[in-house]
């Protein structure tokens, strides 16, 4: 009989994170729309993020932003990673493919064969996308190229960063991606759902 109360306290306990998450975020944007300065990466303190917000299918964003040429996209992969593109104009985003190809893929495409449901795109705190028409024509040029693709050392997010700054030390995860475009803009990064 414990088991049956056991898993109605960890679906309670459960419940409650998702709903602070869910309030923290609402406060998050709250904050945001009344305060639409410039929230700069240098002026973080040490221990602040400087993604101001994740993207995610759990919790609602009421932003909705045209994306611009040159600007990184991501979607959800099973609820626990985020894969990343760029987006280069008429409906096509260039991604980094988990066999190594680099392709041009729609809207449709690049959230098909995986979980999320939504593309986010990456923003400042007045919601202008963060863009570099550059590293579009970057990712363009390698179009059909084959890489030699790891899940750690070679990845999507590693791909897309060194079109914005060919030959810097690798990365290999989401964060440390955001991280490098917080400081390469100078802006806490946000975000929002992409209306493509």
């Amino acid at each position: 009989m414990p088991l049956p109360l056991l898993w109605l306290g960890a679906a309670a306990a459960s419940i409650f994170a998702v709903k602070e998450l869910a309030d923290d975020r609402k406060e998050q944007q709250r904050k945001r729309r009344y305060s639409r300065d410039a929230e700069s990466y240098s002026a973080l303190k040490r221990h602040e993020s400087p993604i101001a917000t994740y993207p995610t299918d759990l919790l609602s964003t009421e932003e909705k932003v045209k994306p611009e040429i040159g600007s990184l996209v991501c979607c959800g992969i099973g609820g626990l990673l985020e894969h990343t593109g760029i987006w280069v104009g008429d409906n096509t985003i260039i991604e980094l493919d988990g066999n190594g190809l680099i392709k041009p893929i729609s809207v449709h495409r690049f959230t098909k064969e995986r979980s999320g449901k939504n593309i986010f795109i990456a923003c400042d705190s007045k919601a202008k996308p963060i863009a570099n028409e550059v590293a579009a024509s970057r990712a363009q040029k390698q179009i059909f190229q084959c890489l030699d693709y790891h899940v750690i050392e070679n990845n999507c997010h590693q791909f897309i960063w060194q079109c914005f700054r060919p030959n810097d030390s690798n990365l290999s995860t989401f964060k440390e991606l955001n991280i490098r475009l917080a400081k390469l803009f100078d802006k806490k990064i946000y975000w929002d759902i992409c209306d493509c």
